[in-house]
């Protein structure tokens, strides 16, 4: 029997009840040092160099190792789709990603490449209910735009034949333009409509993207968004004009009968929707469902399935977790503190379910 520490059993409640509701997880006066730790934190996942260090340096990598595991279901394939099958068996359809950004090797792309097309392969062999993400930028978009969209099609037309999605994600604004131009060059292929696309509610340019994307019939994934951007281009991650923007844009999706993943862990944005999802009558259709991430929003995401809600769990993998989890403790500060119990007490502290 693993043995857990009477502290860590008070510290991961404390995290699930502050986080998870809508009071502040630190006293109003320290708001602001909080938001200024949480936008240290997305700087520092966008730092090359910093992730080269932290992903290698054999001091270093052990304590990220430790941080990471409560938000990573693993550095293997195998250890992806084991997550997966049991993500399956509690009800819910998975997407599995091969994480990895801003490769800046052709010879490196194209072998990542094929680890993605033999995820899919694995994927079909075990008859999983599982998605594919993946960042343009792992598979060779900064170096050249047209390798990123070849590997993409290649990838997208192994999954096509296989019934299986994909889901392309959102990166720094910055990449926005040539993210969205590579989906749409994937839709004129009218054998890839398994192609999905994210969408940020943060940025202001969502307003008039998310019309355009519509366009297309792969699934829109829409999400607050994770990277740190510039006030006039962005709404500050935790302001109500965001959460308002997000009920607006999953509305709008939701009473379209467009196919979209609602990818959020706001406890009050998922009630407001299912409440909607029911004044509409859209219970019965299948055209959207609820995402979460491994490792957060479990619980809420069980209770969703439990009504009758479609649901999916996000699964992360690989070594290249640096950019992503960072992310993850910059969304909820708070998180911070399990990472110094993660870091300083790991023999005594159970591994996540799985």
């Amino acid at each position: 029997m693993t043995r857990v520490s009477p502290i860590a059993s008070t510290i991961d409640y404390r995290l699930s009840t502050m986080t998870n509701s809508n009071k502040p997880a630190f006293p109003l006066e320290w708001q602001a040092l909080v938001e200024q730790a949480a936008n240290v934190l997305r700087e520092l996942a966008l730092d090359e160099e910093a992730k080269a260090r932290f992903c290698s340096d054999p001091m270093l990598r052990p304590f990220m190792h430790r941080v990471a595991r409560r938000y990573v279901a693993g550095q293997t394939t195998p250890d992806a789709l084991g997550r997966v099958s049991q993500i399956n068996a509690r009800g819910h359809a998975a997407s599995a990603e091969y994480m990895g950004e801003s490769c800046r090797d052709e010879s490196r792309a194209n072998a990542e490449t094929e680890v993605f097309l033999a995820l899919i392969g694995a994927i079909s062999e075990g008859d999983l209910n599982c998605s594919v993400s993946l960042d343009l930028s792992h598979i060779g978009s900064v170096i050249d735009p047209e390798l990123g969209f070849l590997n993409a099609r290649k990838i997208a037309r192994v999954a096509a034949a296989s019934g299986c999605e994909v889901m392309i994600s959102m990166e720094g604004s910055d990449r926005a333009d040539n993210i969205y131009h590579t989906y749409a060059r994937l839709h004129a292929d009218p054998g890839l409509a398994n192609v999905g696309i994210t969408v940020p509610a943060k940025l202001h340019r969502s307003a008039q993207d998310l019309p355009k994307l519509m366009k297309y019939p792969g699934r829109i994934r829409l999400v607050k968004g994770a990277f740190l951007e510039p006030a006039h281009i962005a709404y500050e991650r935790n302001s109500p004009e965001l959460a308002a923007c997000y009920r607006r844009f999953a509305a709008e999706l939701l009473t379209s009968g467009h196919k979209c993943s609602i990818a959020t862990h706001d406890r009050s944005i998922q009630e407001d929707l299912t409440n909607l999802i029911m004044q509409q009558n859209l219970f019965g259709r299948r055209h959207y469902e609820f995402e979460s991430l491994i490792g957060l929003g479990t619980e809420q995401l069980d209770d969703l399935q439990r009504r009758g809600f479609p649901t999916r769990e996000y699964a992360v993998y690989g070594e290249e977790y640096f950019l992503y989890v960072l992310n993850r403790i910059a969304e909820e500060p708070i998180r911070l503190y399990q990472a110094l119990v993660d870091i300083m007490a790991p023999p005594m502290y159970p591994r996540p379910a799985r």
